[in-house]
């Protein structure tokens, strides 16, 4: 009997893994797996994960009180599910995050050349440096 309750034990437990302890100021990126986006064209194009957020506060071991600007529009607790630790970059990848200038109280962001244009649907866009 034992060696059965064993066996079953061994079978329930291969595909679980350790849950991740969360911490106050980890960094995190959010799964955009259930987000509904105003602009979205077609799901297989959106990025599978946004952002860079910080935990505000470890409700429990299931829920985390994320950081998220006003433009998302979802609730500040999420499940642990939906976030993933943020792994910095690889040497030669890393991102500079750029922060904004004021200027007269709008935020803006400067441009040291445009390195491509393009149009679609009417909307110009500019891939810049």
């Amino acid at each position: 009997m034992a060696r059965v309750q064993e066996k079953i034990k061994r079978q329930a437990n291969r595909e679980r893994k350790e849950a991740e302890e969360w911490k106050v100021g980890d960094r995190v990126i959010l799964s955009t797996k259930n987000l509904v986006f105003k602009e979205r064209l077609a799901k297989k194009l959106v990025d599978q994960y946004i952002g860079l957020y910080t935990i505000d506060e470890v409700i429990s071991t299931n829920a985390v009180k994320l950081q998220l600007p006003i433009l998302i529009r979802i609730h500040l607790v999420v499940n642990v599910s939906r976030v993933v630790q943020y792994k910095n970059q690889v040497g030669g990848q890393k991102k500079i995050e750029v922060k904004p200038v004021e200027v007269e109280g709008v935020k803006e962001w400067e441009v040291e050349k445009i390195l491509n244009k393009k149009k679609a649907k009417g909307v110009v866009k500019y891939l810049v440096q």
